[in-house]
């Protein structure tokens, strides 16, 4: 059985939304964060981060983050991930920890759906599992510890090997990702990731991410030639179809 993705919110800025209204607000007001924190009514909140997002002032949206537990994913999935620079990361170690267990890879779903290229997949997979195996148990036999063995070992293992990682992002860093991410011409791993954690904030911050998303939804595309001419409909921003992906 194939890895699947899996997406924990593990934690975020208390009360998101009015964080980051505060500290947009308090640029203009005479008085202290924390007044402005009992005398800014929800109203007032969601007004102030839509003013926020819609002006470009989005140095306040660098005061809310948000860290997510990944699990399920490819190497090759997190390999696009840490090119979001602006944003923190912790991934499990192919040298401290053994890699092997039935769910070792992430099968691409075109790959799943075909026989033929499945099988061919698997036992692609299955030899590198066997090779990285045999390798160990070669190392172990010279007395080297385990950790050197499995940092060498790890070498044959391919972009499908499954990881865990964890993230933290702050708002303005996110709106990004899913801009980008969220996107028809993302890769189909990442694109599911983005997807589920926008669904999650949609519910923890809605101010903060509404309008996100891929530029289709909200307008015209901005890959130019590049565009995969299949544009997300309207009812993709809060519908069935966002959550599912």
């Amino acid at each position: 059985m194939a890895a699947r993705l899996s997406v924990t919110l593990l934690q975020h800025t208390p009360d998101p939304d009015r964080s980051v209204a505060i500290a947009g607000r308090l640029c203009y007001a005479p008085v202290s964060a924390a007044d402005l924190k009992q005398e800014m009514t929800d109203d007032e909140v969601a007004k102030l981060v839509r003013i926020l997002v819609r002006s470009g002032h989005h140095s306040a949206l660098e005061h809310a983050s948000f860290s997510f537990a990944v699990d399920g994913v490819s190497r090759a999935c997190t390999h696009q991930l840490v090119r979001h620079r602006l944003a923190s990361y912790n991934q499990q170690s192919q040298r401290y920890v053994h890699f092997g267990g039935g769910d070792s890879f992430v099968v691409p779903p075109k790959i799943a759906a075909n026989a033929a290229a499945e099988k061919v997949f698997l036992e692609a997979m299955d030899q590198a599992r066997s090779a990285y195996d045999r390798l160990v148990d070669l190392g172990l036999a010279e007395g080297r510890t385990r950790e050197s063995v499995q940092e060498d070992a790890r070498f044959v293992l391919p972009n499908a090997a499954e990881t865990k990682i964890v993230v933290t992002m702050n708002a303005r860093e996110l709106r990004h990702f899913f801009r980008v991410r969220c996107c028809h011409r993302a890769q189909w791993e990442i694109n599911a990731l983005a997807w589920q954690m926008r669904t999650m904030l949609r519910e923890v911050s809605p101010y903060l991410f509404e309008g996100t998303g891929p530029a289709c939804l909200y307008g015209s595309c901005g890959e130019g030639k590049m565009t995969c001419g299949d544009p997300y409909k309207s009812e993709d921003v809060d519908g069935p179809a966002a959550a599912a992906r």
